[in-house]
């Protein structure tokens, strides 16, 4: 209809004269035919320069004022016209000057007149656009910047922005640009519902303001939702949220491959790519973590957890092709998780959401192929669910999301980060419906955290931090913190310290993740003197307890010989050990397994007589060969008489390590407890995983002449929690004086 009707007005104002040399061309959105009832008309007059300027000014004015005073014979041409009035040559130097003119002109489309003209204008905007590409994808990707910090993120806000908000139809356009441009290719099949949908909705809102306003308020919400047939609002939010990530999480991708294209050195762009391996069946190519295409035909049901984590701890996203054969992959049942998932699949998850911020990009990756679904179906009911009050900035599924990055800033607080996590990500798993989310989500948990592989114990505990997750924050606000009946009332709820202060974490990474309007320095405060109080009132410790030995391993003890027994498990090996008791020997024997390339997740050593035994749970490298007994025992033998090489063997490891991209981690913390035992000082160490980490532990100690009696070592995803029972070589408890020595060396050599 607006180009009917903008044709007659053209021929109109010619007054019969000849078309050749002048043009009507539609630009930006009117150019890609997307005119909703309250857009404007963005137009183009192009002429050749034969016009005298009053003459062109009397066209102009006989062109444009019929529609500005709304004498046209047609209601839908908006009197609200974008125009500019150009030479082919003075349109090529705008282009030129403005990104915006130049962007507008990629979509331009002949209404009326000289077609040539037009044509001709199209040919210089889309080479010159190519060609110069290193100038203008960086201005393009600044203006989005500026954009998106004013208009926020489409997927989260209450009331958001369709066309100017992050992942709006704005970025669409700014995806067709990119695509234009030919610096890298761009899936733009991949955003067509979204863009369907967002255009729908922006075309319905505009009908019902009457204006040219894009922003969903609330009270247009519900009359949008009635007219294009959603159930309700909830509904029509939802699908905004899911299509505006659909739109970032492509405009992501894309800035990421235009960023690590490979470079020879006079910046030419280079087809072969470098390939870098990661982990079994994973590697790193042109910065992204790729899932080697060899690897699907191992059946290996762990392997699409392996490298989202191995992805998320290096900082690095997961490949856009990797996640689309995974999902195929397991859309056709060839590696399909079991139930319950074995040790290694919880372990990568657990590391995946523990990498902090850099665990989003990858988890909206798989999100985005449903493969977190297909892991997890209990996540299915809150993707993209909104939550239309003011605490809230997030849909469900993503302020779980943010609740878990914050979590992993708190691991360090905790003795098992890994119920910290889980319980972050899965803590409003219940919403969706009317019944109570926190009993909901207790009811979820527990068959979700034993199909993941947790024992009933720690199933337990997921429960009672997904039912109370709201309990100390309410407590502390609203009772009297001074009544014995407050304290009380908690001690009911929670039964010990190891349950309490991961809900206290658990408190403090909710409200943070929900925003300042629910979470303060002033109820941090009031929730911190809840959980002191309700701690003093608590018996019971969080240490580690030292292991005890059955009768054959204290005779065998006794013998002080060196024996070595392996034995494959399900998913890992367990590996007894049993030695001469020597300063050092935790040290030693945990550098001849990292040599080994066995990835210790546990051990428990005590020292008995002159012996110590030590029982090792580890997975094996895929690179390296099967552990044997014989040579398990042929290396500790060595190591013990000689460790010079082994200490060689074990930095060129660490270097080689260093080398590769990592996320930023907290320091390592070190806590001593002097009269938790009668004979020992104990130290416990929380850090970061980290190659040859109890090797450094164990030969920091030795150094500074100090005895490990007793060890519990915990990997839990990506943390490491360190519990040695110490004392001086002659025997007997440290001083504090010692034992600060000690914590001293330890951060040196850890930092």
């Amino acid at each position: 209809m607006s180009d009917r009707e903008l044709s007659r007005l053209f021929l109109s104002a010619l007054n019969n004269r000849s078309v050749n040399g002048i043009a009507l061309a539609a630009v930006g959105g009117y150019g890609r035919g997307e005119l909703s009832p309250g857009s404007d008309l963005d137009i183009l007059l192009l002429h050749s320069g034969q016009f005298k300027p009053d003459d062109l000014l009397a066209f102009v004015n006989a062109l444009l004022y019929p529609i500005w005073d709304g004498r046209t014979s047609s209601a839908d041409i908006p009197r609200s016209v974008d125009h500019s009035v150009r030479t082919r040559s003075e349109t090529r130097e705008a282009a030129r000057e403005d990104i915006k003119v130049a962007m507008g002109l990629l979509d331009i489309r002949v209404v009326c007149g000289d077609a040539n003209l037009v044509a001709s204008v199209q040919s210089d905007s889309i080479d010159d656009w190519r060609k110069e590409s290193r100038k203008h994808l960086p201005l393009l990707r600044e203006s989005m910047m500026h954009r998106h910090a004013r208009a926020g993120e489409l997927a989260y806000l209450l009331e958001p922005d369709l066309k100017e908000a992050r992942g709006g139809l704005r970025d669409i356009n700014a995806l067709r640009a990119i695509a234009l441009s030919g610096a890298v290719d761009v899936s733009l099949e991949r955003i067509s519902k979204a863009e369907s949908i967002l255009s729908n909705i922006r075309e319905a809102l505009h009908g019902h303001s009457g204006k040219s306003r894009d922003r969903l308020l609330f009270q247009e919400q519900d009359k949008v939702a009635l007219d294009l047939g959603y159930s309700d609002a909830d509904a029509l939010m939802s699908d905004v949220a899911q299509s505006a990530r659909d739109i970032d999480y492509l405009m992501q991708l894309t800035w990421h491959r235009l960023d690590h294209r490979v470079k020879d050195g006079l910046g030419r762009i280079l087809r072969r790519s470098k390939n870098t391996s990661l982990a079994r069946g994973i590697s790193v190519v042109h910065q992204e973590v790729v899932i080697n295409a060899d690897a699907f035909d191992s059946h290996d049901p762990v392997l699409g957890l392996r490298a989202a984590s191995n992805a998320a701890q290096i900082g690095l996203p997961l490949s856009l092709d990797s996640c689309v054969d995974l999902a195929q992959s397991i859309k056709h049942g060839a590696d399909l998780l079991p139930n319950p998932w074995p040790r290694e699949a919880r372990e990568n998850l657990v590391a995946l959401i523990g990498a902090g911020n850099a665990m989003v990009k990858v988890w909206e990756a798989l999100d985005q192929e449903e493969i977190i679904t297909a892991w997890l179906p209990e996540w299915a009911p809150v993707r993209s669910l909104p939550q239309r009050n003011v605490l809230h900035r997030h849909t469900v599924d993503r302020h779980m999301v943010e609740t878990v990055v914050h979590a992993a800033a708190l691991t360090r607080r905790v003795h098992r980060p890994d119920l910290l996590l889980i319980a972050a990500l899965f803590h409003d798993i219940g919403k969706g419906s009317s019944e109570d989310h926190s009993v909901r989500g207790s009811r979820l948990i527990k068959p979700l955290a034993l199909r993941i592989g947790f024992n009933d114990e720690d199933a337990h505990t997921l429960t009672l931090l997904v039912q109370n997750h709201l309990l100390l924050a309410a407590t502390a606000t609203r009772r009297d913190l001074n009544d014995p009946a407050t304290i009380d009332s908690v001690l009911a709820a929670i039964p010990n310290i190891d349950t309490l202060e991961l809900l206290h974490a658990l408190s403090i990474a909710d409200g943070e993740a929900t925003g300042s309007g629910a979470w303060s320095a002033w109820k941090a405060t009031l929730v911190a003197d809840l959980v002191r109080r309700v701690r003093a009132a608590m018996t019971g410790t969080t240490l580690a307890q030292q292991p005890e030995l059955d009768a054959q391993q204290r005779a065998f003890a006794e013998v002080a010989a060196l024996r070595v027994a392996v034995t494959m498990r399900e998913s890992d090996y367990a590996i007894e050990i049993i030695a001469p008791d020597k300063p050092g020997l935790l040290s030693i024997v945990a550098g001849v397994l990292h040599v080994a390339r066995l990835d210790v997740r546990s051990a428990r050593t005590r020292s008995h007589g002159a012996s110590a035994v030590m029982e090792w749970i580890v997975n094996l490298d895929p690179h390296a060969p099967i552990p044997t007994a014989e040579k398990l025992h042929e290396a500790i033998d060595s190591a013990l008489n000689d460790q010079s090489d082994l200490e060689k063997q074990i930095q060129a490891r660490i270097a080689a390590y260093a080398k590769r991209p990592t996320i930023p981690v907290p320091p390592l913390e070190v806590e001593v407890f002097t009269s938790a035992s009668t004979d020992s000082t104990v130290l416990e160490v929380r850090s970061h995983d980290m190659p040859g980490l109890l090797f450094r532990i164990g030969d920091a100690v030795t150094r500074c002449r100090v005895d490990i009696r007793s060890a519990i070592v915990t990997t839990l995803g990506a943390e490491a929690i360190d519990t040695l029972y110490v004392t001086e070589i002659a025997g007997g408890p440290l001083t504090r004086e010692r034992a600060d020595e000690v914590v001293g060396r330890l951060r040196e050599m850890l930092r």
